[in-house]
């Protein structure tokens, strides 16, 4: 790479690794020992350091947190580093920002940085949110005309108007991550590094903050790290997926990326619940193109059938009706699909007084978006007051479609033209 040849690359990484190590005292001894190693004109004449690309060998305890990350940020961009917590994401962020120095590699990066890496980063609690705008914009490089120029849209973006006079320890964590970013968005970085604060905002602040991104990213480059996978799709240009330390997936193709980062992590084991009048057997999922099982994801293209069956047996004398339905969740746990009747509840099942009974439901096309779905059945009574049954995790879909969308459902609509 060669960061030069291109003045719109705002940021450029080469072969960046960062390792650490377990234990506290085996760290210091180690420190000491490098430095010292440093000092020594005698060392050994391996290349180490920010500006070499040769990795360092592991000592006792010590592990790589970044393993050779590299890539490149042009303005106008927004690069989504994504990943399982441990995976190396924030230690990253930290040696782009300048907090810590890589073992190996090297960054380079233009104009100004803006970072929201921790919540307090930057901030001095004992001063106010007045004198903290002031302390954060010269952290950028800004002169006090600057600000004095920029404070009141600063003011209005983060909305603490009220409070601007109060001392910073006194704010909630919603209070820094607004006051933050407002100052970050406002003051206009050339490179901005975001980590997650935005999932402490309430909802009509990250769109706020989604919205001001999108607005900084013409003019600027942008580093995103979250957990939240619409913000990717909405925001991000390229993707990197960070897996111990490695980029296990980097690209423009999100859908891809997303995907390759929900694949991470495995199923969940099942989960009972509710007052257990009724017991849930087995439970199969079965598409045109798969006969389909409890014990493994059932592939389906989209727009095929899918034919939801569960066994149900009554726990108690008595017990004549019940209401089953089935219900679809995506890989971040947000329900996506309820299965009911045409009139909205659940399908009236009368129960045998003894042996089970299997219901069963046929979408007959599913619209899903590419992704792994897991399905819970829930049994409830008639009035639907009480829950008797509720089995999460009964099986896995795994859906595949041909769109890159962030959507969950794609519908396929009859379109036209018409004269104005």
């Amino acid at each position: 790479m060669n960061p030069s040849a291109d003045p719109e690359v705002l940021v450029c990484a080469e072969h960046v690794s960062k390792k650490f190590c377990r234990s506290l005292k085996r760290s210091l001894w180690y420190g000491v020992a490098d430095a010292a190693g440093a000092l020594n004109p005698f060392a050994g004449s391996i290349p180490q350091g920010p500006s070499s690309t040769v990795l360092p060998a592991l000592r006792l305890d010590e592990f790589w947190a970044v393993q050779d990350v590299s890539f490149e940020l042009k303005r106008g961009e927004c690069l989504g580093l994504i990943g399982h917590n441990g995976a190396g994401k924030s230690t990253l962020l930290k040696i782009l920002n300048g907090l810590i120095p890589p073992d190996a590699g090297r960054i380079t990066m233009r104009g100004r940085v803006g970072a929201l890496i921790e919540l307090n980063a930057g901030f001095n609690p004992i001063l106010s949110g007045r004198e903290n705008i002031y302390n954060q914009a010269a952290l950028l490089g800004f002169s006090k005309s600057e600000t004095a120029a920029k404070f009141d849209a600063i003011v209005e973006f983060a909305e603490i108007g009220d409070f601007l006079d109060m001392s910073v320890q006194n704010y909630s964590s919603g209070m820094r991550v607004r006051l933050g970013f407002a100052v970050a968005a406002q003051m206009e970085p050339d490179v901005l590094i975001i980590d997650e604060v935005l999932a402490v905002g309430d909802v009509a602040f990250r769109f706020k903050c989604l919205n001001a991104i999108g607005e900084l990213m013409k003019t600027a480059a942008v580093i995103f790290v979250t957990h939240t996978m619409p913000q990717v799709f909405r925001i991000c240009s390229e993707v990197v997926v960070m897996d111990h330390g490695k980029a296990a997936f980097q690209g423009r193709q999100i859908a891809e990326g997303v995907a390759h980062y929900l694949a991470l992590f495995s199923g969940a084991g099942q989960n009972i619940s509710g007052s257990g009048e009724v017991k849930v057997g087995t439970v199969t999922v079965a598409s045109t193109s798969h006969p389909g099982s409890a014990d493994e994801s059932v592939r389906v293209s989209y727009g095929a059938s899918l034919t939801l069956r569960a066994r149900l047996a009554s726990t108690v004398p008595g017990l004549s009706a019940v209401r089953v339905q089935f219900l679809l969740w995506n890989a971040e746990m947000l329900p996506i699909m309820d299965i009911m009747t045409r009139n909205l509840t659940g399908f009236l099942v009368a129960l045998p007084p003894t042996g089970e009974i299997e219901v069963s439901a046929v979408i007959p096309q599913l619209e899903l978006n590419s992704g792994k779905y897991s399905l819970s059945v829930i049994v409830v009574s008639d009035d639907q007051s009480k829950v008797y049954c509720r089995l999460d995790n009964a099986a896995f879909i795994q859906v595949a479609a041909a769109a890159a969308s962030g959507a969950h459902v794609l519908a396929a609509a009859e379109w036209a033209t018409s004269g104005c």
